[in-house]
């Protein structure tokens, strides 16, 4: 975030880059909502200016800085040509897999292989992405299933959103309890002179301490407005489709699906996945058992000169038992690899 700051211009008064402390100073100042401080002079109060963000905005971003708050870092994006690259682990040393284009005798052929300590897997580009296609298949919902699992959700959400509203509604009583003592502090002090400076001082700091933390949880405990029933009917008409449309998929959103799948990734051996990874939890469930070929994309069969995907018709098995869905190797099979 400092860097990209001091891109678009941030300097200090003097010109200079701010450094990391100056500039979480700067994240927590609360004059950027309106308020004048200074502990030194005991002066806190509501400026005359408009301010820059609101109050929900700033005290949910101290949130994020005390770490109340979890947010997600930024998603490495991968070479267009190899979306499964650090996605997919080498089954025997748990190092992502990487990806590069070999030149051979006519022409260059791309290919998914492990770090140059332990190049257990050297596998084309299509015999893999082929083969996870067919992996989504397995892993898709039923139309069926989905249809279950949105109104679980909006049962779910709508019971959260009223827990969250009555804790909301605590933490606005909390905030006004703290303010109305901070204000009776300032009359005793200022107009019936009954307590000294340091006294004062000590407990006005105290209570604006708890202000602070009153205000962070309140916007801490409030809920995103979210259109769910709107985002559940999207999943509902995408999910089941999922093989189909990572085939059709742009790089961001072939990365979005595979995390949606297997938010930790997932293993191969050279010659099929390791089905023990982690799903997410709307996917925990069994899926139809086979036997190991009818899970392995067929290596025989690919054809450098085209370019093009071949599987065996064993591949398909699995995206038939889920009813509803096309032979995703196959689909895949029907797109050329170009070399950008």
């Amino acid at each position: 975030m400092i860097a990209r700051a001091t891109a678009a211009g941030l300097r200090s008064r003097k010109g200079l880059t701010l450094s990391p402390q100056s500039f979480g100073q700067m994240m927590r100042n609360p004059i950027y909502i309106g308020k004048i401080e200074s502990p030194d002079y005991g002066v806190s109060t509501q400026g005359d200016f408009e301010p820059v963000v609101d109050e929900a905005t700033f005290y949910r971003a101290q949130a994020v800085l005390d770490g109340r708050v979890v947010v997600s870092g930024p998603r490495q994006r991968n070479h267009p040509d190899f979306p499964l690259r650090g996605f997919v682990r080498c089954d025997a040393c748990g190092r992502p897999l990487t990806g590069s284009w070999s030149k051979g005798r006519n022409d260059h052929y791309a290919y998914y292989h492990c770090q140059r300590q332990c190049r257990a897997v050297n596998v084309g580009k299509a015999a893999l992405e082929g083969a996870f296609v067919d992996e989504l298949a397995l892993l898709q919902p039923t139309p069926g299933y989905m249809r279950l699992v949105k109104d679980r959700i909006l049962h779910v959400w709508e019971q959260r959103c009223a827990e969250a509203n009555e804790r909301t509604t605590e933490q606005e009583r909390r905030v006004k309890v703290i303010q109305q003592k901070l204000d009776r502090l300032d009359e005793v002090f200022l107009y019936s002179e009954s307590i000294d400076l340091t006294s004062y001082s000590r407990q006005r700091d105290r209570l604006r301490e708890e202000l602070t933390l009153a205000k962070i949880e309140h916007h801490t405990e409030a809920v995103d407005e979210l259109d769910v029933q709107g985002i559940l009917a999207f999943a509902e008409r995408v999910l089941p489709r999922a093989a189909d449309l990572w085939v059709q998929a742009s790089l961001n959103q072939k990365q979005r699906l595979q995390q949606l799948f297997l938010p930790e990734g997932i293993a191969f051996d050279g010659n099929r996945f390791n089905r023990t990874a982690v799903t997410a939890p709307l996917f925990s469930y069994l899926a139809p058992s086979e036997s190991p070929d009818e899970r392995v994309a067929s290596r025989v069969g690919i054809e450098p000169s085209t370019r093009r995907l071949k599987f065996d018709a064993a591949t398909s098995t699995g995206c038939r038992r889920f009813g509803n869905v096309r032979d995703a190797g196959r689909t895949f099979a029907r797109i050329p690899i170009q070399k950008h």
